[in-house]
């Protein structure tokens, strides 16, 4: 017996679109799902998402057989309704995790709380299409339906990520773009950005540039964020040791290689790193040749990788290739092809075992029973080791941190100096970060900090800044009592020890259990005084403790006072846009664990500035600005 259909003639046309919409469903589904390259910012947040998704194919699945099956009447024009609001939500999940996946590094560090905003608008709109779906009117069975509902609670449950690396990435940008001063230590701010952002390797590098570039065509042109983002990737890029005239973007890259291809020169006689043909091929310890100039650079920009394998280096030595250069010269004859003038490298390697054995030397002056000899060792050690990053390789190589560890220890407060200064050099290398802790050197530096001159307590801030870049060092210094004249020094020393004191003590705020420290040690004080100094410029820094510290119940009760809420709504008011900014975040910090706060910055006349910053102040300054009026409107309304 034929089945009997439906008076409703639109139902072939709706089962037809709705199979069509599944599909495209499924589709969009597997795609995402086949991304594998998500930033390190947002990769747990995409990961969650792509398997949440992954959850929804068995209900698609089934809703497919069911609608290709002649002997069901699924496809109801409530379900079709509900595929179509599905299929809008999983595009905008698709155009989010493809973003993720490709996007700008840099620029999705910086908008770090924009993207989680975009996470938190896609579980919203996937809530609201799941929400209306007709289960039995689409045939869709009892354990699916029970997974789907399941996903839909986690969608809910899922909150504001406050992830301390996220902070300490934004924390850590924000410190970068506000450092004037030009500082061996700073370079190590640098470089656990390029490590955190997975931007060290040249390919890396490559990558990131052309995301830039789509991201400034999509954004239509060049802005302040943009600039910004430029400004960090070249400062990457000076790390891996690429010059703008070997990097692989820019007409300049463009004509060697057009040049290159019109010569058709071989391409194992092309440096990898420069796509340049080699004058002094070197063999490096994976077997990987380059020009010595390229991979000398590379080298000395604290690298221990082959630049192509990406292979840990047993050894930084260069061997010539003379069997290459031989063949390089005899194609060259062959095709009259003038090999570029480069300077000889005779004397360079002189020079390097002559300093091998200058430095072996000196780390031996450090155990002399002279004291003159041990100044004059620790004097030159230190000057080497602010050189270049094959000194500093070199000096913790040859046994010299043990024996400058033992001086920090030594009754005369200029050979701390000197020492402590060379160590504050040397731990600009990861590695000799390591070393220097194991060698028991941060309760000396803590001592010299409270006890030694002007300049050996500034170094010893600025090394105990460097050594605690290390999670594991973070705790040890705040464990060896090294938070309290870190305060003490914020409070008294000379300006530039204040810097140095406010860079360290940020640093080791970011863990959680040294963010009590600090505030038991009287850090809200001097920051606040810092607040008030214009004169200091270091509102900034100041900004970016107080943030970290207010989200510690015993840091909002020292700052959330009547009187800081008056200097942060002056800041709002008159400060700089990335003061702004800050000022913004502390504020609505307080404001959401106290309303009266809230309330009391209305009274200092918050509103209108924060109605500015809506519409001038930063990305980010504009959505904290946003929620803090939203919260202060439902706290004008509590009786």
């Amino acid at each position: 017996m034929e089945r009997q259909i439906p008076v409703d003639l639109g139902l072939p046309e709706v089962v037809e679109e709705s199979e069509v919409v599944v599909r495209e469903l499924i589709k969009v589904i597997e795609t995402v799902g086949s991304y594998d390259g998500f930033r390190k910012t947002q990769r747990k947040d995409c990961l969650n998402l792509v398997r949440r998704l992954k959850l929804l194919v068995p209900l698609l699945e089934e809703i497919q057989d069911q609608l290709g099956d002649p002997s069901n009447a699924s496809g109801s024009g409530s379900g079709s309704n509900s595929l179509v609001s599905l299929k809008k939500a999983l595009l905008g999940a698709k155009k989010l995790l493809k973003d993720c996946n490709y996007g700008s590094k840099i620029y999705l560090a910086m908008e770090s709380e924009a993207v989680m905003s975009r996470f938190h608008s896609v579980y919203d709109k996937l809530n609201q299409a799941l929400d209306g779906m007709p289960y039995d009117e689409l045939g869709v069975s009892v354990e699916v339906k029970e997974q789907v509902e399941l996903m839909r609670m986690q969608l809910k449950r899922a909150k504001r990520r406050t992830e301390s690396q996220d902070m300490e990435l934004a924390m850590d940008m924000m410190v970068v773009f506000s450092k004037n001063e030009d500082r061996n230590a700073d370079i190590a701010i640098f470089e656990r950005l390029a490590n955190k952002l997975e931007l060290h390797t040249i390919a890396d590098l490559k990558a990131e540039t052309a995301a830039i570039r789509k991201l400034e065509k999509r954004r239509g042109g060049h802005n302040g964020t943009m600039q910004r983002i430029l400004d960090l990737l070249g400062k990457f890029k000076l790390i891996a040791g690429i010059d703008e005239t070997v990097s692989l973007e820019g007409p300049i890259s463009t004509r060697t290689l057009q040049r290159c291809q019109s010569s058709l020169i071989p391409n194992e006689f092309l440096c990898p790193i420069t796509l340049e043909i080699m004058t002094d091929p070197v063999i490096v310890a994976t077997g990987q040749t380059y020009e010595r100039e390229s991979i000398t650079k590379w080298l000395n920009s604290n690298h221990r990788t082959c630049p192509k394998t990406g292979q840990a280096l047993d050894h930084l030595s260069l061997a010539p290739n003379f069997a290459l250069r031989n063949l390089i010269l005899q194609w060259c004859e062959k095709n009259n092809f003038e090999l570029p003038k480069k300077d000889s490298y005779a004397s360079c390697e002189s020079y390097s075992a002559e300093l091998m054995e200058e430095i072996s030397s000196l780390v031996r002056d450090l155990s002399s029973s002279q004291p003159n000899a041990r100044r004059d060792a620790v004097v030159k050690i230190r000057m080497l080791s602010k050189e270049n990053p094959e000194n500093r390789i070199l000096i913790a190589n040859n046994g010299g941190i043990p024996g400058l560890v033992q001086l920090l220890y030594y009754p005369d407060s200029k050979i701390q100096e000197h020492t402590v200064t060379a160590l504050l050099n040397l731990s600009i290398d990861e590695t000799n970060k390591r070393l220097i802790a194991r060698e028991g050197a941060i309760p000396a530096i803590v001592e010299i900090l409270q006890n030694g001159t002007d300049e050996a307590r500034e170094n010893s801030a600025a090394a105990l800044f460097s050594l605690s870049m290390l999670d594991e060092n973070k705790i040890l210094v705040g464990n060896f009592n090294g938070i309290p004249p870190l305060v003490n020094l914020l409070q008294n020393g000379t300006t530039r020890g204040k810097k140095d004191a406010a860079t360290a003590l940020f640093n080791l705020s970011l863990n959680q259990a040294n963010k009590s420290k600090a505030i038991k040690a009287g850090i809200i004080q001097p920051l606040l005084r810092l607040l008030e100094d214009k004169n200091l410029g270091m509102v900034d820094e100041a900004l970016s403790i107080l943030l970290l510290l207010v989200s510690h119940p015993e840091g909002r009760n020292e700052i959330g006072r009547l009187s800081v809420i008056e200097t942060l709504v002056e800041i709002i008011r008159s400060g700089t846009p990335k003061n702004k900014e800050c000022a913004v975040s502390v504020l609505l910090e307080l404001g959401l664990n106290n309303s009266s706060l809230a309330l009391a910055a209305l009274q200092f006349g918050v509103y209108e500035p924060l109605k500015e910053i809506t519409i001038t102040g930063t990305n980010r300054a504009q959505r904290k600005a946003n929620s803090l009026l939203h919260h202060m409107s439902k706290c004008e309304h509590i009786p």
